[in-house]
């Protein structure tokens, strides 16, 4: 077998990863040059050398120079020292070459050709940024990538979804350096008045919309700080400006859209701190340089969602139930829907990055070309047809861009064209607070105080102003600059007679309303809170105006916030329990975990914003089809005391069988209309509609590169399906009620261990020396494993879920429980534990551990392991109990005959009278058919795995002595169980290989063919 001859660059990379110690440093300095110049950097089109032995000044040299980078080699930097010296002597260079190059960021690199480390300054401090380590079987386009994140030198990068992750995403150098540099400015200045103030209303106004869901954290406002800036930067870059040549005041402020008559896309917001502080202009103009190199133009999809999910971290996103919906299932919605696109106000409450905004611009616009209708007409009307809200300041300055995305280059310079406004709004479109403070007797009110101190001074504009909204928002940004208007002497007020006369405001009335409202504002500018306001009063303006009933819209489309019950806060899910009460959505304690904010922001949202008779579409957990938890949405009929809604559902797609998932759960979307809530009116239509049972099942394997419906819909199959509402009507098996769920055994490395030498001297008679094990989640992971010497009868076998195999068990896990005959040692009172000085010990540390790292949760340690009687209902143990897997693909069941095993929370168990009843379940629930039964009314995470109590919906009967069938398939379970016991299993393996093992043999087992058939009739 002969290999691949290598490139010279493999060649290249082979030298400079051999640390040999006859290795010169000039011989490692000429590869690095060498690397640099035949790596496809596009250093000779950017005019920059890769200069050797640079001079710094005072006969100091930088080994390697290229642009604003400077690179040290090592013979080797794999001693503590070397390196530690190696940064001193960098950090030198860098400092003066960052004085050199005015405050733009200078970059240092050290590399011994196998470890390459990347410097920044970070205010005064020199730190760490980045690492890359090539080894032998690195690929040189791997650290070629490293490299020019660093040095950003190659020019008009596509930016399609994977190249903005990979370059611009959390986990690159651009992205850590950006990151760095931009948080060393904030920490330096988050104290000016100005800062504190835009930090606060930031912090003001999502905590309004979130509650205690927001985390707020220097480090949230940092990065959204990051994300918006990038986000106005290719705002400028689509318009074909070159952002290297504009000034960082004019990207940031927007000021060329303003000249171009472009409202609503760059304007000074909470992120404008950044020009307020010094090395923020440098900051801004060096992001452009590197975001300059992008042909943003030929973008022609939402890849900015891409960016934003790069950044932000997924934990932050599933916190705010932010899922994405893919191009081409957002186009295929927005065709359905929007019928007439010139004469439906389209609306996204959940906008996001601009999904549904994109096609529905495009769809309106198609529509006026071909009824012929000028351009200027056409983008005069379209902000007062498509229009989106959403509650991320950072959502929604990407949603802006794409929205300009979705006009295109050749409209927004043609000549023919008139002012444009883009109307994405910054809003709560639940409204959990539910306010009414904004409109007072006909007027906006805005208080301008923060950080919960409000001052008396108000901000107040009649509700008619509103109704233009371009003219509402020119006259709000128009007070506003001539509020901050350097040139302005504090204390003194221009006339406004000049802007009333543009704006043609003559109402004597109004005149004095709004130069009231200049005097604040210019009193707002003197004490240094400044023109945030024209932001903050139109952004909190408009979705109220929006939800006033002459003002609704006709469609409303998008993907709403998913979030579950279990994941928000305690003082959120007061709110969310009370608001769906009021509207019959609560299904009771008992399925609270399961119950998802997006019902709850759909009633809302059709609530406040869609007109009766109008249309929505949203895309849903698929959960929503058929969990009986979702029955109340389903209804259609949400009698809130203020305002009671109905809808008519008319269908659904069913989406969950579409492959590869595009979101973390299994997903739907719901269709229907906003009816009238007059109850008298009922003979004309005005009860509520079900969803239908009648859905459209789709299913098929879509390829990764397809992103337009066109290239999509020829890889999906959609029929016509029935629902069936899991969990409704009469309980089908009689032995749900004998099943319940194991004890809640976490965090492991609190409970759970292995045993250890007793060592040379013993340990005396009932005691065991443990360890615990490692914990896989955080911030348990961290920890250190606790050590020590319990008695011998509180560590109890314990059964996983990975435990269980079809028929059979492997062996036990071993954990340290609390528990004695019937009851925990804290049942009654908590000093019962002191008889067993060894356990208190481990205990109470454990506890003292629990409580320091518990986060959110507010249950005690011995609560926790009691969470729903888990624990109580399995003690004292009985003879024989059959167990099954709570999750899988595949339903895995056997027979437990040992009283003493403790069943863990990823196992369901039930007590059985006899070995042939053991038997019958267990035959029943390992055959295949039961699991293909089944499989249809498992929840869904991204496939059907959440078993649960659901296969007790299936008509399981009481086993039954004098009944053939069941003797018989107690018979066949016994012969299965003897099979697969005498297997001889590499028991090392997965739990997950072990049971393909099995599944194999029963699949061609001599009796598969009759279970099969036994199992159908039975459950037919």
């Amino acid at each position: 077998m002969t290999t691949a001859p290598q490139t010279s660059l493999e060649k290249l990379l082979v030298r400079l990863i051999d640390r040999k110690p006859m290795r010169s440093e000039a011989t490692l300095q000429a590869d690095v040059r060498q690397l640099l110049l035949e790596g496809d950097l596009n250093l000779d089109e950017n005019d920059l050398t890769v200069d050797l032995e640079t001079q710094v000044g005072d006969g100091r040299r930088i080994d390697i120079e290229v642009g604003f980078t400077a690179i040290e080699t090592k013979k080797d930097l794999r001693g503590a020292k070397v390196l530690k010296d190696a940064e001193k002597q960098l950090e030198g260079y860098v400092r003066t070459r960052t004085d050199q190059v005015n405050g733009q960021r200078y970059v240092g690199v050290l590399t011994d050709g196998a470890d390459w480390r990347a410097y920044s300054l970070a205010g005064d401090k020199f730190v760490f940024v980045s690492h890359f380590e090539a080894k032998q079987r690195t690929a040189p386009t791997e650290l070629l990538f490293w490299l020019e994140g660093v040095l950003a030198t190659s020019e008009g990068i596509k930016p399609t979804p994977d190249i903005i992750e990979s370059r611009l995403g959390a986990g690159s150098v651009s992205h850590k350096l950006d990151y760095t540099t931009l948080t060393a400015l904030y920490e330096e200045h988050k104290d000016l008045p100005t800062v504190r103030l835009k930090r606060e209303l930031w912090s003001e106004l999502l905590r309004s919309a979130l509650g205690a869901q927001f985390e707020d954290t220097d480090v949230l406002f940092v990065e959204h700080t990051l994300l918006v800036n990038t986000a106005g930067i290719i705002a400028h870059s689509v318009l074909g400006y070159d952002v290297r040549k504009i000034p960082a005041a004019t990207l940031v402020l927007g000021q060329l859209f303003e000249q171009a008559q472009i409202y609503g896309v760059v304007e000074s917001d909470f992120f404008g701190w950044i020009l307020e502080v010094p090395g923020g202009e440098e900051f801004v103009r060096g992001a452009a340089r590197r975001l300059g190199r992008y042909d943003w133009a030929s973008v022609e999809h939402d890849v900015l969602k891409v960016l934003y999910e790069s950044v932000i971290a997924p934990e932050t996103r599933k916190k705010q139930g932010e899922y994405y919906t893919p191009d081409w299932l957002a186009e295929k919605m927005v065709s359905d829907v929007v019928t007439d696109p010139l004469n439906q106000r389209v609306l996204d409450p959940s906008c996001g990055s601009g999904t549904f905004l994109f096609h529905a611009v495009r769809r309106h616009l198609k529509a006026a070309e071909v009824q012929g209708k000028p351009l200027r007409q056409a983008l005069d009307a379209l902000p007062d047809y498509v229009a989106g809200i959403d509650l991320h300041p950072v959502a929604v300055s990407l949603a802006r861009v794409t929205y300009l995305l979705a006009i295109g280059n050749d409209r927004l310079r043609s000549p023919e064209r008139g002012s444009i406004r883009v109307p994405i709004y910054l809003g709560d479109s639940v409204q959990w607070k539910q306010r009414t403070d904004l409109f007072d007797h006909g007027h906006l009110v805005i208080r301008t105080g923060t950080g919960g101190t409000f001052y008396e001074r108000e901000l107040r504009f009649s509700e008619h102003l509103l109704e233009d909204a371009g003219r509402f928002d020119r006259l709000v940004n128009d007070l506003a600059d001539r509020a901050a208007n350097p040139g302005r002497q504090p204390g003194s007020r221009p006339s406004l007679s000049t802007l009333f006369n543009v704006l043609a405001i003559d109402n004597k009335g109004d005149q004095d309303e709004i130069t009231a409202a200049f005097k604040l504002l210019c009193e707002l500018v003197d004490e240094g809170r400044n023109h945030i306001w024209s932001y903050y009063v139109r952004n909190l303006a408009r979705p109220m105006w929006l939800s006033m009933a002459e003002n609704r819209v006709d469609v409303l489309i998008g993907n709403p916030p998913w979030l579950s019950y279990r994941h928000m806060p305690r003082d959120m899910q007061d709110v969310f329990k009370e608001m769906s009460q009021s509207r019959e959505l609560w299904r009771g304690d008992e399925v609270a975990t399961h119950q998802d904010l997006s019902g709850l922001f759909i009633a809302r949202a059709v609530q406040q914003y869609l007109t009766e008779g109008g249309t929505f579409a949203f895309v849903v957990p698929n959960p929503v089809l058929d969990r009986p938890y979702w029955s109340g949405f389903r209804a259609g009929d949400y009698p809130d005391p203020n305002e009671p809604v109905r809808v008519a559902f008319t269908g659904s797609w069913d989406l969950r069988r579409l492959r590869p998932h595009f979101f973390p759960r299994g997903s739907a979307v719901i269709f229907g209309k906003r009816i009238t809530a007059d109850v008298g009116a009922a003979a004309l239509g005005a009860i509520a509609v079900p969803l239908p049972k009648a859905t459209q099942r789709w299913t098929g394997k879509i390829p990764a590169t397809a992103h337009d419906w066109s290239d999509v819909q020829e890889w999906v199959r959609r029929e016509s399906a029935e629902l069936r509402y899991v969990g409704e009507g009469l309980i089908s098996s009689p032995y749900r009620s004998r099943f319940e769920n194991g004890a809640t055994i976490y965090p492991r490395n609190l409970f759970f261990v292995t045993e250890q030498e007793s060592g040379p001297l013993g340990l005396g008679s009932g005691r065991t020396r443990v360890l615990s094990e490692r914990s896989f989640h955080r911030p348990w992971k961290e920890l250190p494993q606790l050590e020590g010497v319990v008695e011998t009868q509180f560590v109890r076998r314990v059964l996983l879920g990975e435990s269980v195999l079809p028929y059979r068990l492997l062996a036990p896990r071993r954990a340290v429980l609390p528990i004695e005959g019937s009851n925990t040692l804290m049942h009654g009172e908590h000093a019962h534990i002191d008889r067993y000085p060894d356990l208190a010990k481990w205990w109470r540390k454990a506890e003292e551990l629990w409580m320091e790292h518990r986060s959110s949760e507010r249950l005690t340690l011995l609560e926790r392991l009691q969470f729903r009687r888990g624990m109580s209902l399995q003690l004292p143990g009985t003879p024989l109990r059959v167990v099954y897997g709570k999750s899988g693909q595949h339903v895995t069941a056997a027979l437990v005959d040992d009283a003493s095993l403790i069943i863990e929370n990823s196992l369901y168990w039930g007590t059985v009278e006899s070995r042939e009843e053991g038997m019958y379940l267990c035959a029943i629930l390992n055959t295949p058919a039961l699991t293909e039964v089944v499989r249809p009314l498992m929840s869904y995470g991204k496939d059907e795995r959440h078993i649960d109590k659901v296969v007790w919906e299936l008509p399981i009967p009481r086993f039954d002595y004098s009944n053939a069938s069941h003797q018989r398939l107690a018979e066949l379970g016994s012969a299965e169980a003897e099979r697969i016991t005498a297997l001889d299993l590499n028991e090392s393996k997965s739990f997950r290989d072990l049971r393909k093992v099995i599944r194999s043999v029963i699949k061609t087992s001599p009796d598969a063919e009759e279970l099969d058939q036994l199992v159908r009739l039975l459950l037919e």
